[in-house]
């Protein structure tokens, strides 16, 4: 599945919870206006990180040289596209990881996500100009810097509903994956 389809599947899973009042039901937080715009690109954005072992896909050009290495190692240590990544292990770690993040390193933590995670979806959104240049990974550092700085002012001291938005892109992501001939071995390490 391609990246524009996981990020747009994210941003629509995150418009749907939104609507339905899951955040409020399952995490007891009330969202806002611009909590619900903010976590659909954050959930777009976090629809791309089961790819971090892609190294030719969307997510490997998002932020230029180092994101493509960083999708390399990550590759390598998973043992390829579609392994552990691709694991309802991983989505658990993703909202485990965001959570004690956000949680436990408080604001410089939640910004940097805010940054990775809206300059996924610039990208895998194109919203930005196409290729793997400097013209096109330096308007994704802008744009996403931007909007980082905006979230700033925006956001509470700590989003409780960030967490779940992580989860729900990366889970959104597994379901795409599992709609195809490929499949995903959600259960990973165990093979099935």
């Amino acid at each position: 599945m391609p990246g524009h389809s996981h990020a747009a599947s994210g941003a629509l899973v995150w418009a749907v919870a939104a609507a339905a009042a899951l955040p409020e039901k399952v995490i007891g937080i009330h969202l806002g206006t611009t909590d619900i715009l903010l976590g659909a690109f954050l959930c777009a954005g976090a629809a791309l990180l089961p790819d971090l072992d892609h190294p030719s896909g969307t997510i490997a050009h998002f932020l230029g040289p180092v994101s493509h290495y960083f999708c390399r190692l990550v590759c390598w240590a998973s043992g390829g596209h579609r392994h552990a990544t691709h694991s309802l292990l991983f989505v658990a770690l993703t909202f485990g990881g965001s959570w004690a993040g956000v949680h436990y390193l408080h604001r410089p933590f939640t910004l940097a996500l805010v940054f990775v995670l809206l300059s996924l979806a610039v990208r895998a959104l194109r919203l930005c100009p196409p290729g793997t240049g400097i013209h096109s990974w330096g308007v994704v550092t802008l744009l996403a810097a931007a909007g980082t700085a905006m979230a700033d002012s925006w956001m509470s001291a700590t989003p409780q509903w960030m967490p779940f938005a992580v989860g729900l892109g990366a889970l959104a992501h597994l379901v795409g994956d599992c709609l195809t001939r490929e499949g995903c071995p959600l259960f990973w390490p165990v093979k099935g």
